[in-house]
């Protein structure tokens, strides 16, 4: 078989072990072929292509990134994209298509499923928000990221008795942020599931430091915002898919919280940097385990599925019902865990 690979939406951490193990084990035990469209759907509407085989494979197992590029590129957002997209694949002599993305990039796979597109999806967000795999690859990898940068924030926080906001990644859903809070130990977490009341968190800064306590460091997703009617937030720009472009809550943050508590704040917003980089060894395995799993159902032909791990083992699902329903933060998790350890 011909088989076309796509990695679209943000760049994460293993996305280059997927399509070495797509590559590796099509063209070693099935024989497959394979073309590489650059830059996600972009490349695919614009024929932008790169042969793929197991020699051009080797040594990216660590990178991060991928060697076949990315863009937040949706084809039912661009005139005649989709109509392009498929004479592309067409042309290319695909017979089957494997696109690693998120809910974005699967979504429109799944579209495009429905127009006879061969296409079998991979999970690919390191929010961790795709309700048909327990977790995603990269998500590891982000946490472990920011948990590392907050124990060194502890010690500078300390130093100075100050109060520090530290943003991570999250736009629709806090995962990043309650796991890293709770693994680094933060005074307060802010997520997108729950509307945060700023003079609530200022008060538990205030009580905090009451206690002896001089040094706090407050983890916020990208995405949480303030109740209604109690901080006023910029609204942004979006990108083709609709989505804010994200950034800059802990800015707005940090002055209330130095304005209402004449706490000294700083702000750091680790931002791409925990995109960046090498993949932990759960993800890249985790990222080995779908990928072989991928071209295995190409084979089985499983067209319009997803595969996913659910009790540590690789299953698959439907497209449709993969991007159906994000998977946010469990209250549970953050209240009977995470909050028994703020103030």
């Amino acid at each position: 078989m011909r088989v076309g690979v796509l990695t679209g939406g943000g760049d994460c951490p293993g996305l280059n072990a997927v399509i070495r193990a797509v590559v590796r084990k099509g063209e070693v035990t099935h024989g497959d072929e394979f073309v590489g469209f650059l830059d996600g759907w972009r490349g695919v509407i614009e024929g932008r292509t790169m042969t793929l085989d197991v020699e051009r494979c080797r040594g990216i197992l660590p990178r991060g990134g991928t060697i076949l590029g990315t863009s937040r590129t949706n084809p039912y957002k661009v005139e005649g994209g989709v109509d392009r997209a498929l004479h592309n694949l067409r042309s290319e002599r695909v017979d089957a298509l494997v696109a690693i993305g998120g809910e974005d990039t699967l979504g429109v796979a799944s579209r495009l499923a429905g127009e006879g597109v061969a296409v079998v999806g991979v999970p690919k967000t390191i929010d961790n928000d795709l309700s048909a795999t327990e977790v995603t690859f990269g998500f590891h990898t982000a946490v472990q990221i920011a948990v590392d940068a907050i124990d060194r924030l502890h010690t500078t926080a300390e130093s100075h008795d100050r109060v520090i906001v530290c943003e991570v990644m999250g736009r629709h859903a806090g995962w990043i942020a309650t796991y890293a809070g709770i693994a680094g130990g933060a005074a307060e977490i802010l997520i997108p599931e729950e509307p945060f009341d700023i003079e609530q968190v200022c008060t538990s800064l205030k009580n905090r430091h009451a206690k002896g306590r001089f040094a706090s460091i407050v983890v916020v997703a990208e995405g949480a915002l303030p109740a209604e009617g109690t901080l006023t937030v910029a609204s942004r720009e979006v990108d083709q898919f609709g989505h804010p472009r994200l950034g800059g809550i802990a800015n707005v943050l940090a002055e209330e919280i130095e304005q209402r508590t004449g706490f000294e704040t700083r702000v750091t917003i680790l931002g791409h940097v925990q995109r960046g980089g090498t993949p932990t060894a759960f993800d890249r395995v985790l990222a080995t385990r779908f990928g072989v799993a991928a071209i295995d159902a190409v084979h089985a032909g499983a067209f319009g599925q997803m595969v996913a791990l659910r009790a540590d083992r690789i299953v698959l699902v439907p497209l449709g019902e993969a991007v159906a329903e994000l998977k946010t933060v469990d209250e549970d998790l953050l209240h009977g865990v995470a909050e028994i350890f703020w103030g």
